[in-house]
């Protein structure tokens, strides 16, 4: 008796997802840290190995929550979008309490719990795009009012970015304020309304850079790094030097010097630096390269969000990523002034580390629930109406 051979089972062809793209090109971004870091950290007190083990434990820790995101129902979890916001809020407002609050060089960012320190800010990036997602999607059908449209999520995000000013963080409350106005315009939000109140942001924002002598020497240095390179363009300046000495092919892993003393915050704010001495043009330019293939797979990603909600959250985390990257990399190189911002993924800091495990996360989360197969009922529109 002869067997017939049983009928072959169709496999799913491997398709590319934008959410596998951006998971490699994190990997990526990831493992080149994970090198540089060990050698930017080599002189300072307790060597690379301390940092590069807390860089471990907190990069397990972001696989974790980024994970546990991955496989949480978003619609489900928005139910308590006001709950993380004020938790995160009364956060920032703890920071700013003497013998509470963490003060590193002239700045409350931190709160402490034993020997870990969390920068509350990072977390409440995320408060912010949740809730401001949460916020706009409900009331989509009254975003052309003033009132429910516009100055209340306005002054939601103005909260938050106040709060972080008052560390005073000035980057990050900048980055927030961006953010949250960016998700108003996409939202649906009238420009008459938006433009006005940008500009007297910015104007506020300026006021208090000249009338803040530490910021305001930033950018008179800014504008002439050369001459201020032994005083307020000092750091600025031995980037520079680092990029200059590394060329196109690098000095090598761990053969830089910049980091011996010479480039203050050398293993968080001003790694890419060190990546340029070490390991020259080629690994900086592909740097920016794994940024830009996230942005541009996750504008590919947001296109096919089921409603208002995920658009703004998907869209809000992207920018998070991106827009850090940007300030960082701008500073960095001397395009825009001095600023405290680490690289998203490669710069030393278990706080950043983990928002980025969770914005990933929602990346991931979205990818596999847009991709579910639905039953054959109407699909819903990719906005909500509210009654």
């Amino acid at each position: 008796m002869v067997s017939l051979p049983s009928a072959a089972v169709p496999r799913r062809p491997l398709t590319i997802t934008p959410a596998s793209v951006i998971v490699v090109c994190v990997a990526s971004l990831v493992s080149i840290g994970l090198a540089v870091l060990f050698s930017a950290s080599s002189p300072i007190k307790g060597g690379p190995y301390a940092y590069l083990y807390k860089q471990f434990i907190f990069l397990a820790l972001a696989i974790g929550a980024g994970w546990l995101v991955a496989i949480v129902d978003l619609e489900q979890l928005r139910k308590f979008a006001w709950i993380a916001s004020v938790v995160a809020l009364v956060a920032l407002v703890f920071v700013l309490i003497p013998h509470l609050g963490i003060m590193v060089k002239g700045s409350r960012r931190w709160l402490g719990f034993g020997s870990i320190r969390l920068q509350v800010s990072e977390f409440a990036k995320l408060a912010l795009v949740f809730s401001l997602a949460h916020y706009l999607a409900l009331n989509q059908s009254k975003l052309h009012d003033f009132w429910r449209g516009f100055v209340l999520p306005a002054a939601w995000t103005g909260l938050f970015a106040v709060l972080v000013l008052a560390e005073p963080d000035f980057g990050t409350a900048f980055l927030l304020g961006a953010i949250g106005m960016i998700l108003l315009f996409l939202a649906g939000a009238r420009l008459k309304f938006l433009l006005p109140s940008i500009g007297l942001a910015l104007l506020a924002f300026v006021f208090l850079v000249l009338h803040n002598p530490n910021r305001l020497r930033r950018i008179t240095s800014f504008m002439d790094i050369e001459a201020n390179r032994g005083d307020g363009a000092y750091q600025l300046w031995q980037a520079i030097l680092a990029f200059a000495a590394g060329g196109v092919d690098g000095v090598g892993l761990g053969n830089g010097r910049q980091q011996n003393s010479f480039l203050p915050e050398a293993h968080t704010d001003f790694i890419f630096a060190i990546l340029g001495e070490e390991m020259g043009l080629i690994f900086t330019l592909l740097v920016v390269a794994l940024f830009v293939t996230i942005f541009v797979a996750g504008l590919m990603h947001v296109r096919r969000a089921p409603n208002l909600f995920q658009f703004l959250l998907v869209t809000g985390c992207l920018l998070l990523i991106c827009l850090q990257a940007i300030i960082n990399l701008g500073v960095v190189t001397g395009m825009l002034p001095t600023k405290g911002m680490s690289l998203p993924f490669i710069s030393a800091g278990g706080s950043n580390l983990l928002l980025m495990g969770l914005l990933v996360g929602i990346v991931i989360n979205t990818q596999r629930t847009w991709e579910r197969p639905k039953p054959l009922v109407r699909r819903r529109a990719l906005t909500e109406v509210v009654a």
